[in-house]
């Protein structure tokens, strides 16, 4: 358990240190003498990079571990934070975020690939899991207002070397107080052969069909989907939210709103009793209200829109540590990096092209009917049947 407090604490100071640029790189862009349309390529070749990492982080996990892969990201991206305080062009910040991208993409598949095996049970997996949403959430409600604060207080230069220094200091405190245990303890409940494993799913009803699924060895691959396309659906959330009419007066309102969501994702994250509930039943109801609510919001319900971002919020809290207790569930302890690798690969790919595709139909139709879509499209792609068929015949 030590382990998993300082990957917490250490992954918080990461997340904190990233999404704390979120609201300086456009400005520090600009400043640059950056076109609109070059700040977006500048924004976007980050989930782009990002793909060839996520590939690389898979194998490299699952073969050499993961705590040199957390070392690498945390003190190299602390590095290139360093020298993109010296950026003195926008083609030269281009390459610096092309980097970063590659080389962050490490850090989410180690981390999580950790977790899952220092985990006792599958309970106590998904508990970990959740710990993982809480601290990234946590990271980014306070992360976008500290990031401002630093540009107002030091500027662009010294902002960013704060920044990278912190990064290079938690790679360092990583390297003493992370341990990683050489025999993944997820091996002892991972084979279906188990007598403990069959009293397990005995007594746990509820999680009965992500067990045998566990069993098979096999991942319905379509279920890939549903990370892809809510990483499109935020995407366009984020991109539309600075151009609303409400955040015009204010970008203190566009923060406020940003934030909004974080804490509907902490309500649900704090609501310890859902790991108990099957990933699987949390993932499909957690995505059709999601779904739902973007539906509402093209039709222009009656709620108000910050109600709609804290449901938005609490969906994605529900959402997000389902479908890494899913993976880790029903893969092998020894192939826990290239599943996570993959996850992140659609993450990025959905990052990329939610604002592409908002940019594009926003003239003609809701975004947000179109983030609707693709969760429809994804969760009526995603095979339940294959799921849930085996524990109906165990």
């Amino acid at each position: 358990m030590k382990t998993a407090i300082w990957l917490y604490l250490f992954m918080f100071v990461a997340i904190f240190d990233l999404h704390a640029q979120y609201p300086i790189l456009s400005p520090f862009a600009v400043s640059l003498g950056a076109a609109p349309s070059f700040i977006g390529l500048i924004l976007g070749v980050y989930s782009i990079t990002h793909l060839p990492g996520n590939l690389i982080a898979g194998y490299g996990v699952d073969r050499f571990g993961s705590k040199k892969f957390i070392l690498f990201s945390l003190i190299v991206a602390g590095v290139l934070l360093l020298i993109q305080s010296r950026v003195t062009d926008p083609w030269q910040l281009l390459i610096i975020r092309s980097f970063s991208g590659f080389v962050l993409a490490f850090l989410s598949p180690a981390c999580l690939s950790m977790l899952a095996k220092i985990a006792k049970d599958r309970v106590h997996q998904g508990k970990l899991m959740s710990g993982n949403g809480m601290v990234h959430t946590l990271a980014s409600v306070m992360s976008p207002a500290a990031g401002a604060y630093l540009v107002a207080r030091f500027g662009f230069e010294q902002s960013f070397v704060y920044l990278g220094w912190g990064l290079i200091t938690t790679g360092v405190l990583a390297s003493i107080f992370v341990k990683e245990s050489p025999a993944p303890r997820m091996a002892a409940f991972a084979e279906p052969s188990k007598a403990s494993d069959a009293h397990h799913t005995a007594s746990s009803n509820d999680a009965s069909e992500l067990e045998t699924a566990a069993g098979s060895g096999t991942i319905p691959w379509l279920f890939f989907c549903i990370p892809l396309a809510l990483s499109c659906s935020q995407g366009i959330l984020f991109f539309e939210l600075p151009l609303m009419k409400e955040t015009h007066s204010s970008i203190m309102t566009s923060g406020i709103f940003f934030s909004l969501v974080s804490l509907g994702s902490l309500v649900t994250l704090s609501l310890l009793f859902l790991n108990r509930v099957s990933p699987v039943w949390r993932v499909s109801f957690g995505s059709l209200a999601l779904a739902f609510t973007f539906f509402g919001m093209s039709v222009h319900w009656p709620l108000p829109m910050s109600v709609s971002l804290f449901l938005i919020g609490m969906a994605k809290g529900v959402i997000f540590p389902a479908i890494a207790s899913f993976l880790a569930g029903v893969t092998s302890a020894s192939r826990y990096g290239r599943t996570f690798s993959f996850l992140s690969i659609s993450y990025s790919v959905g990052a990329f092209i939610g604002p592409i595709v908002s940019g594009h139909v926003r003239d003609i139709m809701s975004p947000y009917f179109i983030a609707f879509a693709f969760l429809m499209v994804a969760l009526s792609m995603v095979p339940f049947r294959a799921i849930l068929t085996p524990s109906r015949t165990s």
